[in-house]
């Protein structure tokens, strides 16, 4: 089984997040939940992205990295939307990465390093603008041909946050085959 830290999303570590944690978990997988926003939840995305920019993207990044210091080398990061920032700069910096999981959103690893070429996969959806517009797809395209140790699914619809279930553009469906995807990616770690 696999030890895993979740990165929540710009809305917060929201019920949904914690029920996809427990979902892992309910597998046998070890799943840690930091909270990059020390209790505060957003009940709209564009409150979270502010309260973001307020503190800054390198604080949370920064407080992703603090999070995982007592934490196993042998790590999945994994991560919702913002979430995939401390992902990205965890998976490159910090030896032991067993996997990426980049969730509702992508940023090119280069960012901060170099790919240490662990598995990794990226979901979102094709009509998403925070995702397929603003060229998080595009460059999880380049990275899988660049790398080809990562697998990019595309949801039809246009939900950035569809795999939380706490929230109201939760797709079911989607949230569901995502979830399937995570537990086979995750068995083979």
């Amino acid at each position: 089984m696999a030890e895993i830290v979740l990165f929540h999303h710009a809305q917060g570590l929201t019920a949904g997040v914690h029920a996809f944690a427990d979902r892992l978990r309910s597998v046998g997988h070890t799943v840690h939940t930091p909270d990059l926003y020390e209790g505060k939840t957003f009940e709209r995305l564009d409150e979270g992205i502010a309260h973001v920019r307020q503190i800054g993207f390198d604080t949370v990044t920064e407080r992703g990295v603090q999070a995982v210091e007592a934490l196993p080398q042998t790590l999945v990061y994994a991560g919702f939307s913002l979430g995939v920032l401390p992902v990205a700069k965890l998976a490159v910096s910090r030896p032991g990465a067993a996997g990426a999981l980049f969730l509702s959103g992508f940023v090119p690893p280069s960012e901060f390093g170099a790919w240490p070429g662990v598995p990794s996969q990226v979901h979102g959806m094709d009509a998403d603008p925070e995702f397929a517009d603003s060229g998080d797809l595009a460059a999880a395209e380049e990275f899988a041909v660049a790398e080809g140790n990562t697998e990019v699914y595309v949801y039809p619809g246009s939900a950035h946050l569809f795999a939380d279930s706490s929230l109201n553009e939760y797709d079911p469906g989607a949230a569901e085959l995502l979830t399937d995807r995570v537990l086979e990616f995750l068995a083979k770690i």
